[in-house]
């Protein structure tokens, strides 16, 4: 195995499915990268809102500084917003089939989203990281993650970025993946075969491939669908399992500490790909 992997990207996003941003260096909990996808959209029931169902939801940015949240989309005044206090109103909210308890964000945040979403809904807060479990067939009884798809860090390889960009008609940016960790060095679907891994202070177990949606044909500058079937009709030739179609990395933080951009990955423990691909689909 190479010996000098790095992180070359680092990229948290405050509120699931809005556009994230880029950082020299995170702490990292149990439960993910600081401050990365603790608060979501959601409508009036409580049903989360993605890009999958709204792909301009990636116009919107959001940044997070000490306690506060700011949101920004063009043409629009920004609007910040602070974490709730512990006295707001406490939601059930859904995230795919889990239900968790989240504090409303105020009816300030939600008149503001609903007018650049064009539908009523509101913005929550998750203040108990702990309250919502991985899948317990990929982690253990203890593992945690946040408003994130279902595990807590998402790593993906720049080298396999561009073996699919080979074969794809038109090449793509690492953003249509919406990962937190971008490795340098290692071959493309090198990861396939890693189960514990070093970075900087923290040690991660690899938890599972991710299994990708309709979010990766989102421009994710642009909140438009140039090509409605890729990347996935070219990732069903190449990476086509039995979940679906792969491209990255699911990771479990085995401890806390700090990760940065430049730092070496070391490969603690390997093992045989744990990515089973099915015969190329047509087209």
């Amino acid at each position: 195995m190479p010996q000098d992997l790095v992180v070359e990207d680092i990229r948290i996003y405050p509120v699931k499915a809005l556009r994230g941003y880029a950082v020299p260096a995170s702490e990292v909990a149990t439960w993910g990268l600081d401050h990365d996808r603790r608060w979501m959209v959601v409508t009036p029931e409580g049903r989360f809102l993605t890009q999958r169902e709204m792909p301009f939801m990636a116009l919107i940015s959001a940044h997070t500084t000490g306690d506060a949240l700011t949101l920004a989309a063009d043409g629009a005044d920004g609007l910040r917003v602070r974490v709730p206090a512990p006295e707001a109103e406490r939601r059930r909210v859904q995230v795919w089939s889990d239900e968790v308890p989240a504090l409303d964000a105020g009816q300030q945040a939600a008149d503001w989203l609903s007018a650049r979403l064009g539908l009523r809904c509101g913005l929550v807060y998750l203040d108990d990281p702990r309250a919502r479990p991985v899948d317990p067939a990929y982690g253990m009884p203890d593992d945690r993650a946040l408003f994130s798809d279902g595990f807590p860090v998402l790593l993906a390889n720049a080298a396999s970025l561009a073996a699919l960009n080979d074969a794809l008609p038109n090449p793509i940016t690492m953003a249509r993946f919406r990962p937190n960790i971008v490795m340098a060095g290692a071959p493309a679907w090198a990861e396939d075969r890693w189960r514990r891994i070093r970075i900087g202070e923290v040690e991660f177990r690899v938890a599972k491939p991710c299994a990708r949606c309709v979010v990766t044909t989102v421009d994710q500058m642009t909140g438009e669908r140039p090509d409605k079937s890729e990347p996935l009709r070219t990732l069903g030739r190449l990476r086509r399992t039995a979940d679906g179609v792969i491209f990255g990395q699911n990771l479990i933080p085995d401890g806390t500490g700090r990760i940065a951009v430049g730092d070496r990955i070391e490969i603690v423990e390997v093992g045989e790909s744990n990515v089973r691909l099915l015969p190329p689909s047509g087209g």
